[in-house]
């Protein structure tokens, strides 16, 4: 992001600051007691170049900031959810396509479920054994997935949420997590998407109004804070569970 936009989203966020604090928003929805992880189309057709999804700021900061919570989330024995999206019937002329009407917006066709190393997710960050991989269809995680249901059965109350893009896909996924009754916390240096400013403004409003937005650091620090359960050793890439919409 140059230098000028930089400056100008500064500008534009502390005269929106002021006029939020001024009428009651930005408040704090915390971190409750027990989170999960939910990675948000951290796969191959996103994290890696030449496809019409490639984010920016992946090898950089994304992959390594998703590194450090993976590890802490594997050792307190913690949910991980990573979510990909992946079409049977890619073929826009088809309908009985499970792309819905998206493909008239952006082209889902390319990610095609027969190719598996398109939705596969990014080896740097592999699911370890007992960790979901869960297929979507729709922006948000939630949609038309199993993904709530299992959150409440495994008795959590906090998502931190990464992954891409901010302007869609994470962004729908905090918001559907607040309405349903989860606390929503969007991890800054875990989350992209490839066009300038689209992170700093996406994270700037749901800090406002439907999540917090905390760092790496703290979000670390948090989870190692709260009570240790068994977990598969960390590290150990084994076949993840693999579950469709």
């Amino acid at each position: 992001m140059s230098n000028d936009l930089q400056s100008m989203l500064d500008q534009a966020f502390a005269q929106a600051t002021k006029l939020y604090q001024e009428r009651g928003f930005q408040r704090r929805v915390g971190f409750g007691k027990r989170p999960a992880l939910v990675s948000v189309d951290l796969a191959n057709a996103w994290t890696r170049p030449g496809n019409p999804f490639t984010c920016e700021k992946i090898d950089e900061e994304i992959i390594p900031g998703m590194q450090r919570l993976l590890a802490a989330f594997r050792e307190r024995g913690f949910p991980v959810v990573h979510v990909t999206t992946c079409y049977q019937v890619n073929d826009r002329s088809n309908p009985n396509t499970d792309m819905g009407l998206w493909h008239n917006k952006i082209p889902v066709d390319v990610v095609a479920q027969a190719d598996e190393n398109l939705w596969a997710i990014d080896s740097r960050i592999a699911p370890i054994e007992g960790e979901q991989v869960l297929i979507k269809k729709h922006a948000s995680s939630f949609q038309g997935t199993y993904l709530a249901g299992f959150l409440r059965a495994a008795g959590v109350d906090t998502v931190l949420v990464t992954g891409v893009t901010a302007s869609a896909c994470v962004r729908t996924t905090v918001c559907d997590a607040m309405a349903e009754g989860f606390r929503p916390i969007a991890v800054r240096e875990c989350i992209g998407d490839r066009i300038p400013g689209a992170v700093a403004w996406n994270l700037f409003d749901i800090d406002a109004k439907f999540g917090d937005v905390e760092s790496v650091d703290r979000c670390v620090e948090y989870v190692m804070s709260v009570g240790r359960e068994s977990a598969a050793p960390a590290g150990t890439k084994q076949k993840a569970s693999l579950a469709t919409a």
